[in-house]
């Protein structure tokens, strides 16, 4: 009878002990297909599983709240009345802060209602809250006023283009809110 080789299989002269190694390794060979079969059904069961979640959630998704244009353009009207009497007051932080706010929300309607039409005509009130945002950087009184009126003239030229005509917006003559000061507090 001879050893093991060194390379470790397990061939022997012995023609009973192959067949007794042969059948060893076939049966360790079954138990471990066995385990990758079981495995992969289970691993295919949660693949699926997950698959079948992230239907779920599509579907409640598609019944979430999303915020309108009219809602967008309700909170720009708010915040463009804030900054016009931040910039009378001369409150440039306050200013700089309203500025930011419409734009964070032009940003919001560019992805939120990107399947409107009208959002295609809001590049055209690009050049005026540049303007504006200068304005404020310069802490210029005079040149705020002109670019507020650049601004409030875009607003009005980009409702005539989406045919919101009868939407005007104006320069404000009152306080959107009677519990805010507008003028610039220091301590």
């Amino acid at each position: 009878m001879m050893g093991l080789p060194k390379s470790g299989y397990a061939l022997q002269n012995n023609f009973g002990n192959f067949i007794v190694q042969s059948t060893a390794m076939r049966s360790v060979f079954l138990f471990l297909l066995s385990c990758c079969i079981v495995g992969c059904a289970r691993q295919s069961n949660e693949v699926h599983q997950l698959n079948t979640r992230i239907d779920s959630l599509g579907k409640e998704l598609t019944h979430t709240y999303k915020p309108g244009l009219g809602e967008f353009m309700s909170g720009i009207q708010v915040h463009h009345e804030k900054l016009w009497f931040a910039g009378q007051a001369q409150n440039w932080p306050l200013a700089y802060f309203e500025i930011g706010e419409i734009k964070e929300t032009l940003d919001d309607i560019r992805e939120y209602n990107a399947d409107r039409p009208e959002v295609r005509s809001l590049i055209m009130i690009a050049p005026a809250i540049d303007s504006i945002t200068h304005a404020i950087q310069q802490k210029d009184p005079q040149l705020f006023k002109s670019s507020f009126v650049l601004l409030t003239n875009t607003c009005n030229n980009c409702h005539f283009a989406t045919h919101h005509e009868f939407n005007v917006i104006k320069i404000p003559n009152t306080p959107p809110f009677s519990n805010q000061e507008f003028k610039a507090q220091h301590p």
